[in-house]
């Protein structure tokens, strides 16, 4: 199977919802939700693909012969690249009715295991999809990250207790999942936390914890403060809040301002290795891709993600080799312009 029969075959398991695009630009979803479109005029997506396409890398080919080292340290888990496959929910109602959550989860979590790179797990209303998550984290050796919503305390405490038992090493919260139609209107609260209450969530968590939604140096230092371990600037696929910057434009002054202290990582239309190359020249310590990875398992189950991991760890290998950097800790910001 080559990646374009996994583009071909993702494009018939998943239209009229997505149109497995050859590279995914957001453009074609535009607004459409249900879908995999973004908020409001559907600027989002567009947005953050097109950022990255506007910085540019600095050849240098006058150094030794090398082969990359791409591997990168996820709190003490080695990943063979510095990516991971990022949170999808509900991927029967946008994406085609082919899988639902469970069954999604239950593919792309071992595929990512057996790439060497590793999951993060969406969440859901519905107990039982956190429940097979964490069951296919605890399956691959603890290898994937849950991601659970901003739920009520009481529920949050039956979500950790899953997360204690998957063995994963680290876990995550898209705290801009508050802005999702269906956080919103539930009998208990759910969404929005202040510094304290992310700080008590934290401690609940009892393992390293992520804050998933940080566009801003303020918003990074509320996480800090709160005593995450990470953070990931996301703007939700631009499916939470119309408008928004791109990641990549805000990128470098986040990190520049915790990534001594924090793991930084960003997602949001990196589509590509030499996408990854300039995230990480930009501060980021990884990235996250999440909707090509959708089209992978539609398109090509546990061969699909195989094939788009390694489609983009060969170019990030490529990127290094072309741009002189002989190792992750190699790649600077005087690669891209």
């Amino acid at each position: 199977m080559t990646y374009k029969e996994v583009l071909d075959n993702a494009r018939e398991s998943m239209k009229p919802h997505c149109m497995a695009c050859n590279e995914c630009n957001g453009r074609a979803c535009g607004n459409a939700l249900p879908g995999p479109g973004s908020k409001g005029t559907g600027d989002g997506a567009p947005r953050n693909y097109d950022a990255w396409k506007e910085i540019r890398v600095n050849m240098d080919t006058i150094h030794e012969q090398f082969t990359p080292d791409t591997s990168f340290d996820f709190f003490g888990q080695t990943m063979k690249y510095p990516f991971f496959a990022g949170p999808v929910g509900a991927v029967n109602m946008h994406y085609g009715p082919k899988y639902n959550d469970m069954e999604y989860n239950g593919i792309l979590v071992p595929a990512c295991a057996d790439a060497g790179i590793a999951a993060f797990t969406g969440d859901s209303v519905y107990p039982e999809v956190m429940a097979d998550a964490c069951a296919a984290i605890k399956k691959c050796g603890g290898t994937g990250i849950p991601t659970v919503k901003p739920w009520d305390e009481d529920t949050l405490a039956d979500k950790f207790e899953l997360v204690q038992g998957s063995d994963c090493s680290v876990v995550a919260m898209d705290v801009d999942a508050a802005g999702l139609p269906f956080l919103q209107n539930l009998e208990k609260p759910a969404g929005f936390k202040s510094v304290e209450e992310l700080a008590k969530i934290i401690r609940m968590a009892g393992k390293p914890f992520i804050v998933k939604g940080i566009m801003t140096v303020v918003g990074a230092m509320k996480a800090k403060e709160a005593g995450a371990a990470g953070i990931i600037v996301s703007n939700h696929g631009g499916r939470v809040l119309d408008q928004c910057p791109s990641t990549a434009e805000v990128l470098p002054e986040i990190a520049d301002a915790v990534g001594g202290d924090m793991m930084v990582l960003v997602d949001g239309g990196i589509r590509s290795g030499v996408d990854v190359l300039k995230a990480l020249a930009l501060g980021a310590d990884a990235v996250l891709i999440a909707r090509p990875f959708v089209g992978a398992v539609y398109g090509g189950a546990e061969a699909g993600v195989k094939l788009y991991a390694e489609k983009i760890g060969a170019e990030l290998a490529d990127a290094m080799r072309m741009c002189g950097a002989a190792s992750l800790a190699d790649i600077t910001s005087s690669m891209v312009r």
